[in-house]
């Protein structure tokens, strides 16, 4: 990072709570879907967190659903620290990580259109897979695999939302 003061790393269980307080103003907001502490835990080992001493200042997970698709998610970044790179920061890190396990695209469901289109995400419509992987798929229990497949259960909590998809390159 360019900010010497500011340090990327995995999430810890310690983390839990920052990460929490960082993402409630935007839960508020409706930005980001509201979840329990426990799912939080259970995902923990998908979250990056940015620190600026000992306070997250950023945050974003990497949420693999298929061999060649995963999800960002969670993306946010302290109010107070907006715009100054954090959330590419961390949005670049995700996509090394997709680069090293393999995935090919990277989906999100995002309000940030201009963000994530700066980075490469363009808009999608219609089934971003094969049927064969959607009827897997179907099978998930995961909201955001839910929004990924763009079905009906999930609209109400994602209206206004713009589903982007990014293909990587090596």
């Amino acid at each position: 990072m360019k900010d010497p003061d500011l340090v990327i790393r995995p999430a810890r269980a310690t983390d839990v709570r920052g990460i929490r307080e960082l993402v409630a103003p935007y839960v508020a907001s409706r930005a980001i879907v509201p979840k329990p502490a426990v799912a939080y835990f259970e995902g923990l080992q998908e979250f990056l967190v940015v620190e600026r001493g000992d306070r997250i200042v950023g945050c974003g997970a990497l949420h693999v659903m298929w061999e060649d698709v995963a999800e960002v998610r969670t993306v946010a970044v302290d109010r107070q620290e907006l715009g100054q790179g954090i959330g590419s920061e961390i949005l670049r890190a995700l996509l090394d990580r997709a680069r090293a396990l393999g995935v090919r695209r990277v989906f999100c469901l995002t309000f940030e259109v201009g963000f994530f289109a700066s980075h490469g995400f363009a808009e999608i419509e219609g089934d971003p897979v094969t049927p064969e992987v959607y009827a897997e798929l179907l099978q998930s229990y995961d909201e955001g695999v839910a929004e990924f497949l763009d079905l009906d259960r999930v609209k109400p909590n994602t209206l206004g939302n713009h589903r982007m998809l990014l293909t990587l390159h090596p």
